[in-house]
């Protein structure tokens, strides 16, 4: 049957069943892409990497080399000929394609971001699967909503869904899934598209059971319910992880923005530049240590520290050099995500401050791993800031329900340091590095939020501004464009509003204008003190200032602040 005749027939189902043949369609289209993405890549690193590790120093020094930088340069070439949207991690990518363009995720993102994130986290780069699985799933369930002859406007639930299995079947935690779906990309935990994500998520994580198995992703040894001794460190653990997720977002953020400006270097040659930095402290710490950690995944070690086969000077090397290497091959182009660093990053400080600790006080070996969990979830709730999720997705990796008071302690801890030194979380950073407003994104969920948002997020910052009064420029003006309003300098200064009309009359009658008070507002006032301001003036119209007295940024029409109300009103649709 084509997918002509299968889209009649699904548009033909009743309008109750319809929505929920789709999701189902959808995850179960997104678990398999998950699945599928991470066997190919587990295979060509553990072909490549793991295999050579086997072999002489020499052989695997020169063999590792040669494997990274061939597929680093296959990345940097797939992202810059065929999808540049490709690179990253794919989350903060997709949360504008689900807001901005209804969830429309184009088919080539969908297939490069398989390619090239088997090719870079498979090959070495230290990278995460997880960004790149939500992405691809999101996308690929996206593009089957219009074979099955879904309208571009009504994506959403199928990007969501896709989203959420394609998590869910990456980390096998569908709870996790869910709640990271709802705080992060749609920004709403009482999302009326809930239901289709957790429906979806259920059966990404009965695709991963089927094919991959029950297993939870990390199995640990000697579990018990922690000491009180834990429970006292548990904060001094969690701060120290969480500030690590801090440098690690703030070097990240800076090498990318250097990157941007990388001229002379061409953009598909970037990659490998963060390939070589992994490779030469990856083969650093191998010969040293004997570990692999700081090349793809670095799962092998974090489950070794977790059963405690990791000594905690070990740990401290291994942090260190992975911090570094995935900074660089994030900040430089890669493609793959910051999930699995961040909980390896948040694993090796556990280890590390937790070992250093038992040398001067008696921590037990449980003790030990529950502050190994901690440092996991806190690392990650620091940069991706979403807390609940930190909490789930550590405990649904693990099966621990005794954890699950430590974690939920160490995000607290976790989000107050992350909200002091970072003014945003991880992919919203990336969103307005980009050039795009993180208001204009991602819409409030109620009045409230709404009446807090400054007024940099529906102004207009393309103003039409009369530089002088004299009769060219305003013949000028009312030729050039149709607006019946405009802002008038005198002397490089706010003189007031000057209106079509008082315009025309003014010219025909050869006197000076008549202008109307200028009641002007900063960026980061609020909606609700725009609302009063716009009441105040008789122009309808109030102009936005860099500082007082200072240069025009933009304005804020009547119909500006009502078209806004409107999307708002309509985004959850």
């Amino acid at each position: 049957m084509s997918f002509v005749k299968i889209a009649r027939v699904v548009q033909r189902l009743p309008a109750q069943t319809r929505p929920v043949i789709l999701t189902c369609a959808y995850g179960l289209a997104a678990g398999l892409a998950a699945v599928a993405f991470q066997l190919a890549m587990n295979a060509l690193y553990r072909f490549s990497f793991v295999n050579l590790s086997h072999h002489s120093r020499a052989v695997f020094l020169s063999g590792s080399f040669a494997v990274i930088a061939a597929t680093s340069l296959l990345v940097g070439y797939l992202l810059n000929h065929f999808c540049r949207e490709a690179s990253g991690s794919g989350i903060p990518q997709l949360k504008l394609e689900f807001w901005k363009d209804f969830g429309v995720v184009s088919w080539r993102v969908v297939w490069v971001k398989f390619v090239a994130g088997v090719l870079s986290i498979g090959g070495g780069c230290s990278l995460g699967r997880e960004g790149p699985s939500v992405h691809l799933a999101g996308g690929l369930a996206s593009n089957l909503a219009g074979i099955l002859g879904e309208a571009k406007q009504a994506r959403r639930l199928a990007a969501a869904a896709g989203a959420g299995a394609g998590l869910a079947a990456a980390f096998n935690t569908p709870i996790a899934a869910v709640t990271f779906v709802l705080e992060e990309i749609i920004g709403d935990l009482n999302s009326r598209l809930l239901g289709g994500v957790l429906l979806a998520s259920v059966i990404g994580a009965f695709v991963v059971h089927g094919l991959v198995g029950k297993q939870p992703a990390f199995a640990l040894t000697g579990v018990a319910s922690p000491g009180w001794l834990a429970y006292v460190l548990t904060p001094l653990i969690a701060a120290s992880a969480a500030f690590i997720g801090v440098v690690f977002q703030k070097l990240t953020l800076a090498l990318r923005a250097k990157r941007q400006r990388f001229e002379r270097v061409p953009a598909w040659i970037r990659p490998l530049m963060g390939g070589v930095v992994t490779w030469m402290l990856g083969a650093t710490v191998f010969v040293a240590t004997g570990h692999l950690g700081v090349f793809g995944l670095g799962y092998d070690d974090l489950s070794s520290g977790l059963s405690h086969g990791l000594g905690w000077k070990i740990a401290g090397v291994l942090l260190a050099a992975k911090l570094v290497a995935t900074a660089a091959c994030y900040g430089f182009g890669g493609c793959g995500g910051i999930f699995s660093p961040t909980l390896f990053l948040g694993g090796m400080a556990g280890i590390c401050l937790a070992g250093l600790l038992a040398t001067v006080m008696p921590l037990s070996a449980p003790d030990q791993l529950a502050l190994t969990v901690v440092g996991m979830s806190a690392c990650l709730g620091a940069v991706v800031r979403a807390p609940v999720t930190g909490i789930l997705i550590v405990f649904e990796m693990t099966h621990e329900f005794s954890l699950v008071p430590a974690l939920m302690i160490g995000a607290l801890v976790s989000e107050t340091i992350s909200r002091r030194m970072n003014e945003q979380n991880f992919y919203d950073a990336l969103i307005r590095q980009d050039g795009h407003q993180i208001e204009h994104v991602k819409p409030p969920r109620d009045l409230q939020a709404w009446q807090k948002l400054p007024v940099s997020a529906i102004a207009n910052f393309h103003p039409v501004v009369v530089s002088d009064s004299n009769p060219i420029e305003l013949m000028q003006a009312l030729k050039a464009h149709p607006y019946q309003r405009f802002p008038l300098m005198r002397n490089g200064e706010l003189a007031g509003i000057l209106t079509r009309k008082e315009a025309e009359a003014a010219l025909a009658e050869k006197r000076p204008v008549k202008l109307e008070k200028a009641i002007t507002c900063l960026r980061r006032q609020t909606v609700r003190e725009l609302q009063s301001l716009l009441i105040e003036s008789t122009a309808l119209m109030v102009v936005l200032l860099d500082k007082p007295n200072g240069k025009i940024l933009g304005l804020v029409t009547l119909h500006d602040l009502i078209r806004a109300e409107v999307a708002v009103a309509n985004s959850d649709e």
